[in-house]
């Protein structure tokens, strides 16, 4: 049976077609994969479904009968749910109080708590989403979180879940433990709707698998009919990049960059606490679970932030004092985890944001003059060496795709002159295409000689990247691996859940 049916449903914005006439039919009690680039549309049709967004034409069709959500109250009330890539919970408030938050229980204002508390347990019980519901959402992991995200979307009666990137913030093992409460929501009969640019987690998990491309449903396949490499080839309409060439690392250098006994506190809590050292000619990979206090490493490397305690080495020199400018003026590039808050100027155009970092420098500019040929020669060189895709270079970054504006970021950053690159979650809501094409060029300056900090919580990433692996885990680096064929995953999952390294350790069962 059909549990949903979306027909002909076109939407556009200005100067695209985000969806051209897409069709899209899942089934209950089937986990149906939705696999496109970036920009080919999968977020709009769901943005639809969910009534966030009103389709130009087409028709939706639950359960057999055409409805319209004008909001996410009406696909709520219709059975529909959502877990959005970053979570909607209230940190402060208890997972009770998230779940409930907005309903009007039985005997509403005077609620039955112990009765609510009973229900909730049953349901977590029965779908195996183990949390206790006493606890602030501010004390809970990033896996539990997402379990009271599913668990709220229950309650309110989902029959059929949009689940959007949902594994990009667990470890391993709490990705295995997300496929069972997956497997068992299938065979209660909920149909679940994966976005994912992860090809094994879509041959792992899903039933069938719909593929967008260009704003247009390109094929519907059952997954045991395919592989992934055919899945890549419809997806971006060619082969895929081949795989960076990682040349053997030649350790015998100084350090490029050492950090000793840094310490970054926020509202009094010590956020970071970490010594660490990064070679010329090799990438050293960051571990660990989202908000373990990656993003505060690189601000502090950049000088975003301050460091409370502690010394940075840079090419020989003391740079702990040194400002933003002076450390990019010596070589250190970063690429933010946050395209779109600190990464970009949205309201620029790409030329414009490409000359961010350069403007200031001859021959750019000239006795305050900006020469605005040098500039665009500078572009032009950008977008065909980085292979961003724009309709011009003078079109606004908020009308580009995530990949394009991530390879804008890149070309900005990385030059010959960059010694040391900060590559925080460089890949991030990439496709495999695009991933492939950053991962080739962090690759290319590695071997180059370049030292690279690469921030992921992309573990295939770190693993097919990296020279060694450190591990975080809020806030403290639990270890230093080597990267190698006889390193398991188990390990590295097991670190990022807070179990530190032994001495001498490299491997266990």
């Amino acid at each position: 049976m059909e549990l949903l049916e979306m027909k002909g449903i076109v939407k556009a914005f200005p100067g695209v077609i985000a969806n051209n006439h897409v069709n899209l039919s899942v089934k209950a009690g089937e986990i149906h994969a939705l696999l496109g680039e970036n920009g080919a549309g999968k977020t709009t049709l769901m943005n639809i479904l969910y009534g966030l967004y009103q389709a130009d034409s087409g028709s939706v069709f639950w359960k057999g009968e055409k409805v319209h959500f004008h909001s996410p109250l009406d696909a709520i009330a219709a059975g529909i749910g959502m877990v959005h890539q970053h979570f909607t919970l209230i940190p402060t408030m208890t997972v009770l109080q998230n779940i409930i938050l907005g309903l009007k229980e039985k005997g509403y204002p005077f609620i039955k708590i112990t009765e609510i508390t009973e229900s909730i347990q049953a349901l977590a019980k029965r779908y195996g989403l183990a949390v206790d519901v006493k606890k602030r959402v501010s004390e809970l992991s990033v896996g539990e979180q997402q379990r009271v995200e599913i668990l709220k979307a229950l309650y309110r009666g989902a029959e059929l879940l949009v689940l959007d990137e949902p594994t990009a913030v667990l470890t391993p093992q709490e990705t295995c433990e997300f496929f069972e409460v997956l497997r068992r929501l299938k065979s209660e009969g909920h149909a679940v709707i994966l976005i994912t640019h992860r090809m094994a987690e879509i041959m792992a998990i899903s039933d069938r698998v719909t593929i967008l491309r260009d704003g247009s449903d390109l094929a519907v396949m059952n997954t045991q009919d395919t592989d992934p490499a055919s899945l890549a080839k419809l997806m971006i309409g060619s082969e895929l990049p081949e795989r960076p060439v990682i040349e053997p690392h030649k350790g015998d250098a100084a350090p490029l960059l050492e950090l000793k006994d840094i310490v970054v506190k926020k509202e009094r809590i010590s956020r970071l606490a970490i010594s660490l050292q990064v070679y010329p000619g090799e990438i050293v990979g960051i571990a660990g679970v989202d908000g373990n206090g990656q993003k505060e490493l690189a601000e502090v490397i950049c000088g975003i932030l301050s460091a409370s305690q502690g010394t940075i080495q840079y090419d020989g020199q003391d740079i702990t004092k040194a400002t933003v400018y002076q450390r990019f003026r010596r070589g250190i590039a970063y690429i933010s985890d946050d395209r779109h808050h600190d990464g970009l100027v949205l309201d620029m155009n790409l030329r414009q944001n490409l000359m961010l970092r350069k403007y200031k420098l001859s021959p750019y500019t000239k006795h305050g003059c900006l020469n605005r040929n040098k500039m665009d020669e500078f572009s032009s060189s950008c977008i065909g060496k980085y292979q961003i895709k724009p309709p011009s270079p003078g079109i606004k970054m908020r009308l580009l795709s995530g990949g394009n504006q991530q390879k804008a970021i890149l070309a900005r950053e990385i030059s010959e002159e960059a010694k040391l690159i900060v590559a925080c979650q460089p890949t991030r809501g990439l496709d495999i295409g695009a991933t492939m094409q950053v991962r080739s060029i962090l690759a290319e300056q590695r071997n180059r000689g370049a030292g690279i900090l690469l921030i992921s919580a992309d573990l295939d990433e770190i693993l097919s990247l990296s020279d060694r692996i450190a591990v975080l885990f809020r806030g403290q680096l639990m270890g230093v691996l080597d990267n190698g064929a006889e390193l398991k995953t188990e390990t590295i999952g097991s670190m990022m859940g807070g179990r530190p390294l032994a001495e001498g350790e490299t491997t266990y069962a």
